[in-house]
């Protein structure tokens, strides 16, 4: 009598598990409101940074055709404004790798780096190349267009003589316009289907499971932060992976001054995020943090949201001490970029690790620092 009323309360205890686990992911599900969280997200912040980069991208498209009618250093100057404009844009959408910009590979294609000078010089002479191949990733985007107008000869007058060049000057502006073009055109397909048909898919796709919007895009913000952010901007040219510093695996490289720059828009825009912080505006909705204070999720004695945005901050103040070019930097003082890896690296723990074990999200990616 004694087994068998043993084995009625654990096979009661099974059945209590399986009724408080998630229908369709397994995972124990919470009160919190995660559709208003990914309104918030879509409609505050997702869909405005697009909007805003797609202007962005228009005027660089229109300052690319621009400089290409009228070849002249007044318009490669505003070209370069224009570019520098949209790149700095692009940080803040960069980390949305969801929906059709996932389905078009649309980060890779906008922003490899570094880029490939020989591959752009010999498609530029043969004029045979398919942009839409992704082994043209690495010859194309923001990196190549810094290429063109920044590093592809050593003075504003001269590089304007290679695109006024009678011989070969039209099949450099070609080339430019082609890439701004393909730029400007994936754009506008991800901020279509954000505004026409994806928004709803994605806020309404609110469950618990491994496929759901929360899911995904809690997986992209951290991929972000750490493959593109850490390591991209600041470990791998710092030689974190591979040993020895690599000054030309910074982004802007031909610029030369803009590589800080865009980290601080990027580390910003990743913050925002995390606090639900409307895009160009102080007001903030359900967000991952309010997310954690709704779960009271502590450590160490503290808020776990309160962790994560003091070191936010503490990155942030580390990177002040970095030139604005950080392929100077590494050449210079390689000491403060590891620095600045180290307490962005502190971040990783805590998003990674505690924040997805709080809020019962799985790691959806693998781990390759190395390459």
């Amino acid at each position: 009598m004694k087994k068998f009323w043993f084995l009625s309360v654990f096979v009661f205890a099974l059945i209590m598990v399986a009724c408080s686990s998630s229908d369709d992911g397994g995972v124990t599900v919470d009160n919190f409101d995660r559709e208003a969280m990914l309104e918030n997200l879509a409609d505050n912040i997702i869909v405005p940074a697009y909007q805003n980069f797609s202007s962005d991208m228009s005027a660089f498209k229109t300052a690319a055709s621009n400089f290409t009618t009228t070849t002249n250093e007044t318009n490669l100057v505003a070209l370069r404004e224009a570019w520098l404009s949209a790149f700095v844009s692009w940080q803040s959408i960069s980390m949305f790798e969801i929906g059709m910009a996932e389905a078009i590979s649309y980060r890779n294609f906008m922003n490899v780096y570094p880029v490939n000078t020989a591959n752009i010089e010999s498609n530029i002479s043969s004029g045979m190349y398919d942009l839409s191949s992704i082994n043209l990733q690495d010859e194309q985007g923001f990196g190549a267009v810094d290429y063109l107008i920044n590093g592809i000869a050593d003075s504003d007058a001269n590089i304007v003589a290679v695109f006024a060049d009678v011989s070969n000057g039209d099949t450099y502006k070609s080339y430019l316009t082609d890439i701004v073009d393909r730029m400007d055109a994936l754009t506008s397909q991800v901020v279509t289907d954000w505004t026409t048909n994806y928004r709803d898919t994605f806020v309404n796709n609110s469950g618990s499971s491994a496929t759901s919007s929360v899911d995904r895009i809690v997986n992209d913000f951290i991929f972000h932060y750490e493959k593109h952010l850490r390591a991209g901007k600041i470990g791998i040219p710092a030689g974190v992976f591979s040993g020895t510093p690599l000054e030309d695996r910074v982004e802007g490289f031909y610029k030369g001054d803009i590589s800080k720059m865009l980290f601080n828009a990027n580390l910003d825009a990743l913050q925002d995020f995390f606090n639900g912080e409307h895009f160009s505006s102080s007001a903030t909705g359900q967000s991952l943090k309010t997310y954690l204070d709704f779960l009271n999720t502590i450590k160490e004695g503290e808020d776990l949201s309160t962790l994560i945005n003091n070191q936010f901050n503490v990155a942030r103040t580390t990177a002040t001490n970095l030139s604005n070019d950080f392929s100077e930097q590494v050449r210079t003082n390689n000491s403060l970029m590891l620095n600045t890896y180290d307490e962005l690296q502190k971040n990783v723990v805590l998003i990674k690790v505690d924040m997805l074990q709080a809020i019962s999200v799985n790691v959806d990616f693998v781990d390759a620092d190395g390459d």
